[in-house]
């Protein structure tokens, strides 16, 4: 798998963030939504990245910068023909790697609370995220879970 900075152009990859968005829009009520659309993850703090086997688009991941010490994991897709191949695994990594690289000390993210989510959960677990209160101009919402990993600490 080969994963590489993106710049979000190719129709594949508009339509897998389409795809997520749909996603979202089944297992989330409009307010608690926090997905970017391709215009938001072209913002000049967001890395977005997309990993790919061959010529085949198999999944993708965004980095957005909260400041110089921490960033917020973003917009993780797998490909609905993949799932279960590690690509999340590896972009994960990839992204954590990236914030050492930056020398982040926390990284953070938000996801559904709703049982959809559960597999997305149990991967940040995995990895060491911890539940954590909300961030950034994230507030308090039934529908969300907040996770970080205190990235020294690793």
């Amino acid at each position: 798998m080969e994963i590489k900075v993106d710049d979000l152009s190719r129709p594949e990859v508009g339509e897998l963030i389409m795809d997520h968005l749909r996603n979202m829009a089944l297992h989330s009520p409009a307010e608690s939504r926090h997905a970017l659309n391709l215009d938001g993850l072209k913002q000049p703090e967001i890395t977005f990245w997309s990993a790919w086997e061959e010529d085949e688009l198999v999944g993708c991941g965004a980095l957005k910068e909260l400041d110089a010490r921490h960033g917020e994991i973003k917009s993780m897709k797998t490909s609905s023909l993949h799932l279960r191949k590690g690509v999340s695994k590896r972009m994960l990594q990839h992204i954590i790697e990236e914030s050492r690289r930056r020398g982040y000390s926390r990284l953070s993210l938000e996801t559904g609370s709703m049982a959809a989510f559960e597999p997305a959960r149990r991967l940040y677990e995995r990895f060491g995220f911890v539940y954590c209160k909300p961030f950034a101009r994230y507030k308090e919402d039934p529908n969300s879970l907040f996770m970080m990993i205190e990235l020294q600490r690793i």
